[in-house]
């Protein structure tokens, strides 16, 4: 049996999350934890309620987690997994926004302990990532459009900045992106990331959503992803559970996962 603590449980995919680890064979949700629902109590999704804590520390020490599963905000994501990884406690985190530097140095604090972090846990994302990486060889001309949900923390999201890099590791000539000297208004032409433009809408009713989009002589290429439910997220979820406990150190990318 995993015993898994949830941090950011009564958050919208928090509360997925605590369903999904629960119905999940081998699992259990043996602690939930949400400073702004202290006390308050979140559905298991069987008819059963969790009271979460507002004090991680506190929550790893009653607890004692195998693994910590965040999807909190970007500002309390890098205390959180402190916390974690002091405990000896695997972490998963679907919580964007860290720099990758960040997340080696903390790698490094518990050894034999494994950060799992993944910019997008959708099966289906994972496979539009490697489709663009690779016809990204072939058309290098591309753009990236994303879109999410207004109360998303961070722009661009963390599944398009880890395309954008996808791309650029792929392709061999780096195309000029025309527009950029002339814009009427900044950011018209949107983010550069290696030498990539993302376009970040954010609007209510959206989940979360990305198009890669190629230009060809004659031809486009449209690559897209939609979540139209965060329960698409859980699949990747549970599997990131079942294998951090039987590795160590940093790994990006739920693909890293599906290949084991």
């Amino acid at each position: 049996m995993i015993d898994v603590l949830v941090s950011g449980a009564a958050g919208r995919m928090g509360r997925e999350v605590v369903r999904a680890l629960t119905a999940a064979e081998g699992m259990r949700v043996v602690a939930a934890v949400d400073p702004r629902h202290a006390d308050g109590s979140v559905d298991d999704g069987t008819g059963g309620e969790i009271v979460c804590s507002g004090e991680l520390a506190v929550a790893l020490e009653a607890s004692r987690p195998a693994v910590m599963v965040d999807f909190t905000h970007p500002d309390a994501v890098e205390s959180n997994l402190r916390a974690a990884l002091d405990a000896g406690v695997h972490c998963v985190v679907g919580t964007t926004g860290l720099a990758t530097e960040t997340l080696r140095e903390l790698s490094g604090r518990s050894p034999g302990v494994c950060v799992f972090v993944a910019p997008n846990f959708a099966i289906g994302a994972v496979l539009m990532m490697r489709f663009a990486a690779d016809a990204a060889r072939f058309m290098p001309h591309v753009e990236i459009i994303e879109l999410h949900h207004d109360r998303k923390a961070d722009a661009p999201s963390g599944t398009a900045l880890r395309t954008a890099s996808l791309i650029a590791a792929s392709r061999e000539t780096v195309p000029p992106t025309p527009g950029r000297e002339t814009e009427f208004a900044e950011g018209a032409r949107g983010a550069l990331v290696e030498d990539v433009s993302i376009h970040s809408v954010r609007l209510p009713g959206l989940v979360a959503h990305q198009e890669v989009l190629f230009g060809g002589e004659g031809q486009t290429l449209s690559i897209r992803h939609d979540s139209i439910d965060r329960t698409s997220f859980m699949p990747g979820v549970v599997l990131a559970v079942r294998q951090v406990v039987s590795r160590s150190g940093l790994i990006i990318g739920l693909e890293n996962l599906m290949e084991a």
